[in-house]
């Protein structure tokens, strides 16, 4: 390790008694209800609204499909690529919104948990998604066409999971991140035009 690695290191262990001294957030108008009450409270909202946007979900899903088909065939584009660049943009905007909520508050903890947040969506979006396209072709004994798709997810997955795992990221490492996505594009396309499926 580099002596800025160790400082790094050293000031996190230092600042671990400032994070732990962080309030727990309470929605203000939960204030005046008992402990127990606010728990219960806030159970009831999040079920609540995790119904309401998986009622969303079951609403839009369907058109939002027809909406990518639309705008592929209207500028003569593979769906694959349009889905590819705006399905993600649309259906992880919850969690692009509470990372940059928890890291405007610019502590040690709470940039962990934008940051662990933004991983596992990633790793969870892809592992389950692929998974299941993986059960549907094998369970309804459709035609295999995705190689080129398949390598790079899988790719991705690899490079992200093994990128990660480091201890201290700083601005150049996120940009690699941050051009992961592009790359991979580049890579189905590349893969497609040497003949894979």
């Amino acid at each position: 390790e580099t002596d800025d690695q160790q400082q790094a290191i050293a000031s996190d262990i230092a600042n671990d008694n400032d994070d732990d001294d962080e309030a727990e957030e309470v929605p203000e108008d939960f204030f005046d209800l008992e402990p127990e009450q606010q728990q219960k409270a806030i159970k009831f909202r999040a079920f609540s609204m995790l119904f309401v946007g998986t009622a969303l979900v079951l609403l839009f899903a369907d058109p939002m499909v027809d909406v990518l088909q639309e705008i592929a065939t209207r500028i003569g584009m593979s769906p694959f690529y349009v889905s590819f660049l705006l399905a993600p943009l649309a259906s992880n905007a919850s969690e692009v919104i509470a990372s940059q909520y928890y890291s405007r508050k610019k502590t040690r903890k709470t940039i962990t948990v934008a940051l662990t947040a933004l991983e596992g969506a990633a790793a969870m979006n892809n592992t389950f998604c692929l998974s299941i396209f993986m059960g549907l072709i094998y369970f309804r004994g459709l035609i295999w066409q995705y190689s080129a798709e398949t390598m790079a997810i899988l790719g991705v997955q690899f490079v992200l999971g093994f990128w990660v795992q480091k201890r201290i990221m700083r601005a150049t490492e996120a940009m690699v991140i941050v051009m992961v996505f592009p790359l991979s594009l580049v890579f189905v396309a590349g893969m497609e035009s040497l003949g894979f499926d």
